[in-house]
Protein backbone atom coordinates (compact mmCIF):
# COMPACT_ATOMS: atom_id res chain seq x y z
CA UNK A 1 0.00 0.00 0.00
CA UNK A 2 1.35 3.44 -1.07
CA UNK A 3 1.57 6.61 1.41
CA UNK A 4 -0.66 9.39 1.04
CA UNK A 5 1.04 11.97 -0.35
CA UNK A 6 0.34 15.87 1.08
CA UNK A 7 -3.63 16.63 1.08
CA UNK A 8 -5.19 17.45 -2.35
CA UNK A 9 -8.12 19.74 -0.13
CA UNK A 10 -6.60 20.73 3.11
CA UNK A 11 -9.34 20.63 5.92
CA UNK A 12 -7.45 23.11 7.99
CA UNK A 13 -9.68 26.00 9.37
CA UNK A 14 -12.39 24.80 6.79
CA UNK A 15 -16.33 24.60 7.66
CA UNK A 16 -17.71 21.64 6.87
CA UNK A 17 -21.30 20.26 6.81
CA UNK A 18 -22.29 17.25 7.68
CA UNK A 19 -25.73 16.46 6.69
CA UNK A 20 -27.09 13.82 8.35
CA UNK A 21 -25.14 14.31 11.65
CA UNK A 22 -27.82 12.49 13.90
CA UNK A 23 -27.30 9.20 12.15
CA UNK A 24 -24.78 6.42 12.56
CA UNK A 25 -22.59 7.37 9.73
CA UNK A 26 -23.19 11.25 10.33
CA UNK A 27 -22.75 10.71 13.78
CA UNK A 28 -18.91 9.29 12.93
CA UNK A 29 -17.86 11.35 10.47
CA UNK A 30 -18.58 14.19 12.84
CA UNK A 31 -16.67 12.49 15.95
CA UNK A 32 -13.48 12.31 13.35
CA UNK A 33 -13.98 16.06 12.00
CA UNK A 34 -14.03 17.20 15.65
CA UNK A 35 -10.63 15.84 16.32
CA UNK A 36 -9.17 18.29 13.22
CA UNK A 37 -8.90 21.92 12.63
CA UNK A 38 -12.18 21.88 11.26
CA UNK A 39 -15.61 23.77 12.07
CA UNK A 40 -18.40 21.26 12.14
CA UNK A 41 -21.60 22.79 11.15
CA UNK A 42 -25.02 20.75 11.64
CA UNK A 43 -28.79 21.21 10.94
CA UNK A 44 -31.59 19.52 12.43
CA UNK A 45 -34.71 18.61 10.56
CA UNK A 46 -36.69 21.64 11.89
CA UNK A 47 -33.68 23.60 11.24
CA UNK A 48 -33.59 22.50 7.49
CA UNK A 49 -36.01 20.11 5.91
CA UNK A 50 -33.37 18.61 3.61
CA UNK A 51 -36.28 17.46 1.43
CA UNK A 52 -37.41 21.04 0.62
CA UNK A 53 -35.25 22.80 -1.76
CA UNK A 54 -36.02 26.22 -1.09
CA UNK A 55 -35.22 25.36 2.75
CA UNK A 56 -32.15 23.83 1.96
CA UNK A 57 -31.10 26.72 -0.20
CA UNK A 58 -31.79 29.09 2.51
CA UNK A 59 -29.75 26.96 5.23
CA UNK A 60 -26.74 27.34 2.74
CA UNK A 61 -27.12 30.64 1.73
CA UNK A 62 -26.90 31.75 6.07
CA UNK A 63 -24.49 29.37 6.85
CA UNK A 64 -21.55 29.09 3.26
CA UNK A 65 -19.56 25.57 4.03
CA UNK A 66 -16.79 25.39 2.36
CA UNK A 67 -17.25 21.59 1.99
CA UNK A 68 -19.81 19.56 2.26
CA UNK A 69 -20.35 15.70 3.28
CA UNK A 70 -23.62 14.00 2.48
CA UNK A 71 -24.36 11.37 4.57
CA UNK A 72 -28.38 12.24 5.30
CA UNK A 73 -30.86 9.88 3.50
CA UNK A 74 -33.62 7.47 3.81
CA UNK A 75 -32.50 3.72 4.67
CA UNK A 76 -33.50 0.71 5.91
CA UNK A 77 -33.39 -3.11 5.89
CA UNK A 78 -35.24 -5.71 3.22
CA UNK A 79 -38.40 -5.24 4.92
CA UNK A 80 -38.61 -1.71 5.11
CA UNK A 81 -37.18 -1.12 1.53
CA UNK A 82 -39.61 -3.55 0.02
CA UNK A 83 -42.60 -1.95 1.94
CA UNK A 84 -41.70 1.72 1.19
CA UNK A 85 -40.72 1.53 -2.34
CA UNK A 86 -41.76 5.88 -2.60
CA UNK A 87 -40.15 6.67 0.05
CA UNK A 88 -36.84 5.15 -0.61
CA UNK A 89 -36.72 6.39 -4.04
CA UNK A 90 -38.45 9.70 -4.01
CA UNK A 91 -36.99 11.26 -0.77
CA UNK A 92 -33.03 10.04 -1.34
CA UNK A 93 -33.38 11.63 -4.58
CA UNK A 94 -34.94 15.01 -3.26
CA UNK A 95 -31.67 14.99 -0.96
CA UNK A 96 -29.21 14.62 -2.50
CA UNK A 97 -30.73 17.03 -5.40
CA UNK A 98 -31.02 19.86 -3.31
CA UNK A 99 -28.01 19.50 -1.50
CA UNK A 100 -25.95 19.21 -4.53
CA UNK A 101 -27.45 21.64 -6.64
CA UNK A 102 -26.95 24.31 -3.41
CA UNK A 103 -23.51 22.90 -2.56
CA UNK A 104 -22.87 24.41 -6.32
CA UNK A 105 -24.80 27.67 -5.81
CA UNK A 106 -23.19 28.74 -2.78
CA UNK A 107 -19.64 27.89 -4.19
CA UNK A 108 -18.74 24.62 -1.93
CA UNK A 109 -15.32 24.08 -2.35
CA UNK A 110 -15.44 20.31 -1.66
CA UNK A 111 -18.12 17.80 -1.57
CA UNK A 112 -18.55 13.82 -0.72
CA UNK A 113 -21.59 12.43 -1.71
CA UNK A 114 -21.94 8.67 0.00
CA UNK A 115 -24.28 6.07 -1.75
CA UNK A 116 -23.73 2.54 -0.63
CA UNK A 117 -22.55 -1.16 -2.04
CA UNK A 118 -26.77 -1.98 -2.82
CA UNK A 119 -25.67 0.39 -6.30
CA UNK A 120 -23.61 -2.81 -7.63
CA UNK A 121 -25.88 -5.32 -9.74
CA UNK A 122 -27.32 -8.52 -7.67
CA UNK A 123 -24.61 -10.84 -9.52
CA UNK A 124 -21.46 -8.92 -9.92
CA UNK A 125 -18.00 -10.44 -9.57
CA UNK A 126 -16.56 -10.79 -6.24
CA UNK A 127 -14.56 -8.56 -5.40
CA UNK A 128 -17.05 -5.89 -6.69
CA UNK A 129 -14.48 -3.06 -8.06
CA UNK A 130 -15.93 0.22 -9.40
CA UNK A 131 -16.55 -0.27 -12.54
CA UNK A 132 -19.16 -2.60 -11.93
CA UNK A 133 -21.75 -0.16 -11.84
CA UNK A 134 -24.43 -0.12 -14.35
CA UNK A 135 -23.58 -3.41 -15.82
CA UNK A 136 -26.11 -5.76 -14.54
CA UNK A 137 -29.94 -6.35 -12.60
CA UNK A 138 -29.82 -4.82 -9.05
CA UNK A 139 -31.04 -7.09 -6.02
CA UNK A 140 -34.60 -6.18 -6.25
CA UNK A 141 -35.31 -5.66 -2.87
CA UNK A 142 -33.47 -2.97 -2.57
CA UNK A 143 -33.51 -1.26 -5.94
CA UNK A 144 -35.35 1.60 -5.13
CA UNK A 145 -32.76 2.93 -2.65
CA UNK A 146 -29.59 1.43 -4.91
CA UNK A 147 -31.33 3.77 -8.40
CA UNK A 148 -31.72 6.94 -5.92
CA UNK A 149 -28.23 6.32 -4.59
CA UNK A 150 -26.68 5.81 -8.36
CA UNK A 151 -28.28 8.98 -9.27
CA UNK A 152 -26.70 10.75 -6.64
CA UNK A 153 -23.04 9.52 -8.03
CA UNK A 154 -23.92 10.42 -11.33
CA UNK A 155 -25.19 13.89 -10.34
CA UNK A 156 -21.92 14.02 -8.73
CA UNK A 157 -19.66 12.84 -11.10
CA UNK A 158 -22.25 15.98 -14.05
CA UNK A 159 -21.74 18.37 -11.57
CA UNK A 160 -17.57 17.63 -12.14
CA UNK A 161 -18.03 17.09 -16.24
CA UNK A 162 -20.07 19.90 -16.92
CA UNK A 163 -18.67 22.97 -14.33
CA UNK A 164 -15.11 21.52 -12.78
CA UNK A 165 -16.89 21.05 -9.34
CA UNK A 166 -14.63 18.85 -6.43
CA UNK A 167 -17.61 16.66 -6.26
CA UNK A 168 -16.63 13.01 -5.50
CA UNK A 169 -18.73 9.87 -4.12
CA UNK A 170 -18.20 6.88 -1.65
CA UNK A 171 -19.44 3.85 -1.61
CA UNK A 172 -19.24 2.30 1.94
CA UNK A 173 -19.62 -1.33 2.42
CA UNK A 174 -22.29 -2.83 5.11
CA UNK A 175 -21.80 -0.70 8.36
CA UNK A 176 -22.47 -1.17 12.14
CA UNK A 177 -21.20 0.52 14.69
CA UNK A 178 -22.38 3.33 17.83
CA UNK A 179 -25.53 4.62 17.07
CA UNK A 180 -26.83 1.69 14.80
CA UNK A 181 -30.70 1.29 14.11
CA UNK A 182 -31.57 -1.42 17.29
CA UNK A 183 -35.04 -1.42 15.81
CA UNK A 184 -35.95 -4.66 14.68
CA UNK A 185 -38.89 -3.94 12.23
CA UNK A 186 -36.20 -1.92 9.94
CA UNK A 187 -33.01 -2.99 11.11
CA UNK A 188 -29.85 -4.51 9.22
CA UNK A 189 -27.85 -7.53 10.01
CA UNK A 190 -25.58 -6.89 12.70
CA UNK A 191 -28.16 -4.25 15.49
CA UNK A 192 -30.98 -7.06 14.27
CA UNK A 193 -28.57 -10.31 15.31
CA UNK A 194 -27.39 -8.10 18.15
CA UNK A 195 -30.83 -7.37 19.71
CA UNK A 196 -32.31 -11.28 19.18
CA UNK A 197 -28.60 -12.42 21.08
CA UNK A 198 -29.69 -10.46 23.78
CA UNK A 199 -32.83 -11.34 24.22
CA UNK A 200 -31.96 -14.67 24.29
CA UNK A 201 -29.31 -14.16 26.38
CA UNK A 202 -31.91 -12.41 28.95
CA UNK A 203 -34.07 -15.06 28.43
CA UNK A 204 -32.04 -17.94 28.91
CA UNK A 205 -33.00 -19.26 25.73
CA UNK A 206 -30.99 -21.64 23.56
CA UNK A 207 -30.38 -19.51 20.15
CA UNK A 208 -32.11 -17.54 18.50
CA UNK A 209 -34.14 -17.49 14.80
CA UNK A 210 -31.75 -16.11 11.88
CA UNK A 211 -33.51 -14.85 8.35
CA UNK A 212 -32.77 -16.80 5.38
CA UNK A 213 -30.57 -19.73 5.26
CA UNK A 214 -27.48 -17.96 6.86
CA UNK A 215 -25.44 -18.65 3.57
CA UNK A 216 -24.75 -15.23 2.12
CA UNK A 217 -21.71 -13.59 2.29
CA UNK A 218 -21.33 -10.23 4.08
CA UNK A 219 -18.29 -7.92 4.26
CA UNK A 220 -18.98 -5.43 7.07
CA UNK A 221 -17.10 -1.79 8.04
CA UNK A 222 -17.34 -0.61 11.63
CA UNK A 223 -18.62 2.93 11.12
CA UNK A 224 -15.77 4.95 12.59
CA UNK A 225 -13.50 3.44 9.80
CA UNK A 226 -15.93 4.40 7.53
CA UNK A 227 -15.36 8.07 8.86
CA UNK A 228 -11.74 8.08 8.29
CA UNK A 229 -12.15 6.64 4.88
CA UNK A 230 -14.45 9.32 4.43
CA UNK A 231 -12.21 12.26 5.53
CA UNK A 232 -9.31 10.58 4.09
CA UNK A 233 -10.85 10.89 0.46
CA UNK A 234 -12.13 14.52 0.86
CA UNK A 235 -8.31 15.68 1.42
CA UNK A 236 -6.49 12.96 -1.55
CA UNK A 237 -9.30 12.07 -3.50
CA UNK A 238 -9.85 14.26 -6.54
CA UNK A 239 -11.08 11.61 -9.24
CA UNK A 240 -14.16 11.23 -11.46
CA UNK A 241 -14.87 7.74 -10.22
CA UNK A 242 -16.65 6.61 -7.33
CA UNK A 243 -14.39 5.32 -3.89
CA UNK A 244 -15.37 2.07 -2.29
CA UNK A 245 -14.44 1.96 1.11
CA UNK A 246 -15.04 -1.50 2.65
CA UNK A 247 -13.04 -4.23 5.27
CA UNK A 248 -11.57 -6.38 2.64
CA UNK A 249 -13.07 -9.42 3.76
CA UNK A 250 -16.46 -10.84 3.76
CA UNK A 251 -18.37 -13.97 6.03
CA UNK A 252 -21.48 -15.82 5.77
CA UNK A 253 -24.41 -14.85 7.90
CA UNK A 254 -24.47 -17.80 9.70
CA UNK A 255 -20.78 -17.51 10.97
CA UNK A 256 -21.80 -13.63 11.97
CA UNK A 257 -24.59 -14.66 14.02
CA UNK A 258 -22.33 -16.88 16.13
CA UNK A 259 -19.42 -14.50 16.20
CA UNK A 260 -22.56 -12.23 17.96
CA UNK A 261 -23.92 -14.62 20.36
CA UNK A 262 -20.22 -15.22 21.02
CA UNK A 263 -19.82 -11.69 21.82
CA UNK A 264 -23.03 -11.27 23.51
CA UNK A 265 -22.47 -14.31 25.49
CA UNK A 266 -25.87 -16.47 24.54
CA UNK A 267 -26.42 -19.88 23.15
CA UNK A 268 -25.33 -20.60 20.00
CA UNK A 269 -28.37 -22.86 18.77
CA UNK A 270 -29.68 -20.99 15.23
CA UNK A 271 -32.65 -21.85 13.64
CA UNK A 272 -33.39 -20.54 9.97
CA UNK A 273 -36.11 -18.93 8.82
CA UNK A 274 -36.04 -20.30 5.04
CA UNK A 275 -39.22 -18.38 3.90
CA UNK A 276 -37.61 -15.21 4.23
CA UNK A 277 -35.24 -13.21 1.60
CA UNK A 278 -31.68 -13.90 1.64
CA UNK A 279 -31.05 -11.24 -0.75
CA UNK A 280 -27.71 -10.75 -3.13
CA UNK A 281 -25.43 -14.55 -2.57
CA UNK A 282 -22.76 -12.46 -2.01
CA UNK A 283 -21.34 -8.95 -1.53
CA UNK A 284 -17.39 -8.20 -1.68
CA UNK A 285 -16.26 -5.18 -2.46
CA UNK A 286 -12.93 -4.30 -3.72
CA UNK A 287 -10.32 -1.95 -1.97
CA UNK A 288 -7.81 -1.24 -4.41
CA UNK A 289 -8.44 2.01 -5.33
CA UNK A 290 -8.33 3.77 -2.13
CA UNK A 291 -6.04 1.17 -0.85
CA UNK A 292 -3.66 2.50 -3.56
CA UNK A 293 -4.09 6.40 -2.17
CA UNK A 294 -2.70 4.83 1.36
CA UNK A 295 -5.86 3.80 3.31
CA UNK A 296 -6.92 1.19 5.00
CA UNK A 297 -9.22 0.26 7.87
CA UNK A 298 -8.01 -0.34 11.19
CA UNK A 299 -10.62 -2.09 13.50
CA UNK A 300 -11.32 -5.65 13.55
CA UNK A 301 -14.43 -7.39 13.40
CA UNK A 302 -13.97 -8.90 16.91
CA UNK A 303 -13.36 -5.65 18.41
CA UNK A 304 -15.82 -3.70 16.86
CA UNK A 305 -18.68 -6.26 17.55
CA UNK A 306 -17.21 -6.15 21.46
CA UNK A 307 -17.67 -2.24 21.28
CA UNK A 308 -21.16 -2.13 19.45
CA UNK A 309 -22.27 -4.44 22.08
CA UNK A 310 -21.25 -2.31 25.02
CA UNK A 311 -23.03 0.63 22.84
CA UNK A 312 -25.69 -1.13 23.31
CA UNK A 313 -25.78 -2.32 26.90
CA UNK A 314 -25.39 1.33 27.73
CA UNK A 315 -28.12 2.63 25.76
CA UNK A 316 -30.40 0.20 25.88
CA UNK A 317 -33.07 1.64 27.80
CA UNK A 318 -33.56 4.70 25.10
CA UNK A 319 -33.87 2.37 21.97
CA UNK A 320 -36.97 1.07 20.52
CA UNK A 321 -39.01 -1.82 21.68
CA UNK A 322 -40.39 -3.70 18.38
CA UNK A 323 -39.11 -6.91 18.38
CA UNK A 324 -41.34 -8.98 16.01
CA UNK A 325 -39.15 -8.41 12.78
CA UNK A 326 -35.93 -8.53 11.85
CA UNK A 327 -34.98 -6.74 8.00
CA UNK A 328 -31.49 -7.24 6.57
Amino acid sequence: MSQPTSPEYSLAGKRVWVAGHRGMVGGAIVRQLQERDVAVLTASRTECDLRDAAAVARWMEANRPDAVVIAAAKVGGILANDTYPVDFLQDNLLIQTNIIKSAFDTKVEKLLFLGSSCIYPKFADQPITEDSLLTGPLEPTNEWYAIAKIAGIKLAQAYQKQYGCRYISAMPTNLYGPGDNFDLSSSHVIPALMRKAHQAKVDGAPGFEVWGSGTPRREFLHVDDLARGCVFLLEHYEGFEHVNIGSGTDLPIRDLALEIARVVGCGEDLTFDRSKPDGTPRKLMSGDRIAALGWAPQISLAEGLASTYRWFLENADALPQRTTEMAR
